[in-house]
């Protein structure tokens, strides 16, 4: 299809830079040109921040960097700077402190109006088209953000240095005289208790993300104290997140985090290291309680990236999408009247139930996300199926909708192989060998090691991203960290 625009980013590699190539926006990557051409002409920046598989980075997109009138106002006022903050995230973590600071909140896509010494003096996530409820409407921000730049350089000023101020007491850290206080993994531990939702499992309230390393330090402060609340937390929030729509009960793996304070609706993407992360999080509870099911929901991680996140030179991708055929989730959900279509009433009657799939649905269009919503038992009692028998109807059910669900359109992924994050999934994959000794995950944890050592060794030094048959963007301490981990 022939394109009516097409702007600087089409020589980029990155997946999420490149779906902005033809936008009518003149998108800039982050470099010289861009921070040159701001200071020649005297224009503030306009920083927009994201990554691939994100939802709302998708919808502004379509309805305002694809809207030609908003285009031609960010043009004609801003320099308009993409980052993917996936290859970029000393960027991403210096402007997303300063978006919480302005706004006491953060997310993505992350728009940032910089001077152009870098400063931010106004900052923002995602903006609607049009004024809608107490948002203001995108034109109308850019408008005043650019009238204000113009007419108030000596508060803009001001403003910089107070940003620089406040930028820098988040970032410096004071050393503490004396030696390390014996009771900080307590108190660290108090607080996370009093954080926990008893209930529902995981910490505080909507939206909740799967805080796998929070989860890593209880188990590990149970085993080195004794301390049996440590490891109930933990339990509770395993079980609660395994047995939501926050994972996929057909294919494995989690979904980024949960709308709601149940894990029952998802943001849909799907981020490696959330799976990395959370497969050494099930696999150490397994080690801690010889419960088979979170050995089960592990191996379900490693299966799932084995077949939807593998490259052919031994790396994993990085994140699947949250949207296909423009819809978000629609890959993932299934209407009542589907799954007994697909099953039959016998089966699909008990399954629905099983799954909390109803004729109203618990999602958009009447459709829903499965999640577990009532004991095997009590289903079993219901519908007077031995529990046996109900276990295999389940797992045949689950087959049956796996293979339907093949022949839908795929969502998206970003396709570039993070170093980090493939470090954080080669560990998981090697616990999983440790406690199976089942050899395709020592295989895999070996293949993608070598391929990582491989640009190692040709770039003379770690590199981050490996996107269209080569490395660039040298590696960050996290890359260095994560993988020596998995070494």
């Amino acid at each position: 299809m022939e394109q009516s625009y097409t702007n600087r980013l089409i020589h980029e590699t990155s997946p999420y830079l490149l779906q902005h190539a033809h936008n009518p926006v003149d998108w800039y990557p982050w470099g010289e040109e861009a921070l040159s051409r701001a200071k020649k002409e005297d224009k503030p920046i306009l920083l927009s921040i994201g990554y691939s598989s994100c939802h709302w980075c998708h919808v502004m997109e379509k309805e305002s960097f694809e809207n030609e009138a908003i285009a031609q106002l960010m043009n004609e006022r801003f320099i308009n700077i993409k980052v993917d903050r996936e290859e970029r995230p000393d960027l991403d973590e210096v402007y997303m402190n300063a978006v919480q600071v302005m706004t006491g909140s953060g997310g993505w896509p992350m728009t940032v109006f910089l001077t152009p010494d870098l400063v931010p003096f106004h900052a923002g996530t995602y903006f609607p088209p049009e004024d809608r409820m107490e948002m203001p409407g995108f034109p109308k921000v850019l408008t005043t953000i650019s009238n204000y730049y113009s007419a108030h350089r000596g508060e803009v000023k001001k403003m910089e240095q107070q940003m620089i101020h406040a930028l820098h007491q988040i970032v410096e850290i004071q050393p503490t005289p004396g030696k390390l206080d014996p009771n900080i993994l307590q108190k660290a531990f108090d607080e996370i208790e009093r954080q926990f939702d008893p209930i529902n499992g995981g910490f505080g309230k909507a939206p909740k993300f799967p805080n796998s390393m929070t989860l890593s330090f209880l188990l590990r402060h149970w085993k080195a104290t004794g301390e049996k609340e440590a490891l109930r937390v933990v339990e509770v929030s395993l079980e609660k997140m395994a047995n939501g729509g926050i994972y996929d009960h057909l294919g494995g793996g989690f979904h980024r985090y949960s709308v709601d304070e149940r894990w029952l609706i998802p943001h849909f993407e799907k981020m490696l290291y959330d799976n990395g992360l959370l497969s050494r999080t099930y696999f150490e509870a397994y080690q801690a309680t010889q419960k088979e099911r979170y050995l089960r929901v592990g191996e379900e991680i490693l299966q799932y990236v084995l077949r939807e996140m593998r490259s052919p030179e031994g790396g994993f991708y990085s994140t699947q999408d949250a949207d296909s055929e423009g819809e978000e989730g629609k890959y993932f959900v299934w209407t009542r009247d589907e799954i007994k279509e697909l099953l039959g009433k016998e089966k699909g009657t008990p399954f629905c139930a099983y799954y909390g799939v109803s004729p109203q649905g618990n999602f958009e269009k009447k459709a829903s996300v499965l999640n577990i919503a009532s004991p095997l038992k009590k289903v079993s009692e219901s519908y007077s199926i031995p529990i046996p028998e109900l276990e295999k109807l389940l797992e045949g059910g689950r087959r049956v909708l796996f293979a339907e669900r093949e022949m839908r359109v795929k969502p998206g992924r970003d396709e570039k192989v993070l170093t980090s994050w493939n470090g954080l999934m080669i560990s998981g994959f090697l616990d999983g060998f440790k406690l199976t000794q089942k050899k395709e995950y020592l295989k895999a944890a070996e293949d993608a090691v070598h391929f990582i050592l491989d640009g190692l060794f040709k770039q003379g030094r770690l590199m981050r991203v490996y996107t269209k048959e080569r490395w660039h963007v040298n590696g960050y301490s996290e890359d260095y960290a994560f993988f020596i981990q998995a070494l």
